[in-house]
């Protein structure tokens, strides 16, 4: 028995495995050294230092609620195993990705019992959890690596030789060492055989152990396709792949082997989009229609750990905002990476890894979690709304190089990026918006209403370059905890009833949950 599998009172079970089941999730990814301590104190944490700062297992477990109260049914969190210990020229391993063990877990994030009851407290409230998992490589802190501290891969012989990657050649891309030689990361040869049973057993020993219901898989581009089946096989869980590229069609080969990817290509174009008012939404819209031909679902987001985060390309809230309503209206599964929707600003690793603590883990008048909740029940009301939302390909009209429509029936998403300082009004013209004629329509963001026209089309007028998500005022509830004023005018439907069935398969107490502002 593997030594990470220790025997524990805590029994663990996995809620969902395929693609299916996680389509209609959306995700909260987070770095667990920053996300919650176990005490709830808040020590300092100076990201520039790359050093440990004390957030466990336990610690996202106390904020759960933090994390359903924004809508969210799942979450990704930073790798599990052990990792190389002490400083490098490039701090301590605190983001998880520097395994120097696999059998054992980091004992920074805490027990395996503490591991196994974050996984239940999450299926105790029917979300999921999502591990991320590095198999490409392994790391020490000398060069060449102290081999005989690794385990269970303890020789020479387990691992590519020794070379750094040339970025034009795929092969060098899988078989030579990313990092440098302050700290290199020694590249396991798939190609062997023992090294890849080994692999496949580990993981379906890892998933089976502590109830895992989806694997994020770091570094997927840099290991072999023919690898991943049996990987993705011994899972048995979905699999969401980092393959980093611009180019769709580099992806689409890896939807073939694993479940799912991270759609860089369209997080790209998203970010020189709506970094200000000269981004072409036209080229948002043939990026994504180029992709919805490739492959099917992917993981769609604005911000990750290995990225700068948005606000520091721009402070415009206009723009924020437009960025961030795209991830939750195409076609992939939403993720969103902690802190943005408590405005945290970090640029390139390692400034976007900021602790959560300094934010307090305010909700009350934070004008971003108030966006990411009205995004994540617009989401879901669509798809109680409409049974084949999630399944039906997003249909893009980019109505002029700053204004682009979203129509994913019931939902039209509005977007534009013209900024909050522009003084002229923002019109979007779009007759095909297959609405029932003369239909009161929701922007669920502002709680104004629109009517469609004779014909079913909408003309809309923002200021402030503000987006508009629009919904049939049928499709939300008559509760009035969402837009309720517009509820007690009589303009919603007071029908709860495929909402209600849709939150509580979602394991919810009550559907209002998804509506509260």
């Amino acid at each position: 028995m593997l030594r990470l599998l220790a025997a524990s009172l805590l029994v663990t079970y996995t809620l969902a495995a395929t693609a299916a089941e996680w389509r209609n999730r959306t995700i909260y990814q987070l770095i667990t050294d920053r996300f919650a301590t176990t005490d709830n104190s808040g020590p300092r944490c100076w990201t520039e230092e790359r050093q440990y700062c004390g957030g466990t297992w336990k610690g996202i477990i106390s904020k759960l609620d933090y994390i359903q109260d924004l809508g969210f049914d799942a979450i990704w969190i930073s790798p599990v195993v052990a990792n190389v210990e002490g400083d490098t020229v490039y701090g301590q391993a605190y983001h998880g990705y520097w395994t120097q063990d696999f059998y054992s877990l980091n004992s920074h994030f805490g027990t395996a019992d503490d591991l196994k009851a974050l996984s239940a407290a999450l299926h105790d409230r029917s979300m999921y959890l999502m591990v991320d998992v590095a198999p490409n490589h392994m790391v020490s802190r000398t060069n060449p690596p102290d081999y005989p501290s690794f385990s269970p891969f303890s020789s020479a012989s387990d691992f590519h030789p020794e070379c750094y990657i040339d970025w034009t050649n795929q092969t060098d891309v899988e078989q030579c060492r990313l990092g440098d030689r302050n700290v290199p990361l020694a590249d396991l040869n798939t190609e062997d055989e023992d090294v890849a049973a080994t692999l496949y057993a580990w993981i379906r020993d890892l998933v089976g152990e502590y109830g895992i219901d989806g694997l994020r898989i770091d570094a997927a581009r840099h290991v072999r396709k023919e690898f991943w089946p049996g990987f993705v096989e011994a899972a048995g869980v979905f699999t969401l792949g980092e393959v980093w590229h611009p180019d769709p069609n580099f992806l689409a080969p890896y939807t073939k082997v694993m479940d799912s990817v991270l759609d860089f290509p369209n997080r790209i174009t998203l970010t020189d989009a709506f970094r200000n008012d000269h981004g072409d939404l036209a080229a948002l819209a043939a990026s994504m229609r180029k992709s919805q031909g490739l492959y099917e679902m992917a993981g769609a987001f604005l911000e990750c750990h290995d990225e700068p985060r948005f606000p520091s390309v721009t402070q415009d809230e206009a723009l924020i905002k437009n960025a961030m309503a795209w991830v939750f209206v195409q076609d992939g599964i939403p993720i969103l990476y902690y802190g943005q929707e408590q405005g945290y600003t970090g640029g390139a690793d390692p400034a976007n890894r900021e602790a959560l603590w300094y934010s307090g883990y305010v909700v009350e008048d934070k004008p971003l979690v108030t966006h990411v909740r009205t995004l994540n029940a617009a989401r879901r009301l669509a798809a109680a709304a409409n049974s084949s939302f999630l399944t039906s390909p997003a249909k893009l009209y980019a109505v002029s190089q700053s204004t682009l429509a979203i129509s994913k029936p019931p939902l039209l998403a509005l977007l534009t990026n013209v900024g909050s300082w522009s003084s002229a009004s923002t019109t979007w013209d779009f007759p095909d918006a297959s609405y029932e004629a003369n239909e009161v329509l929701v922007d669920v963001l502002s709680c104004s209403t629109v009517t469609a026209d004779s014909s079913g089309g909408v003309l809309v007028h923002a200021s402030c370059g503000a987006p508009q998500i629009l919904l049939p005022a049928s499709a939300l509830s008559g509760s009035g905890s969402f837009c309720p004023h517009l509820a007690a005018q009589g303009l919603i439907s007071s029908t709860l009833g495929g909402i209600r069935a849709n939150a509580l398969a979602n394991g919810l107490d009550d559907a209002q949950a998804f509506f509260a502002q």
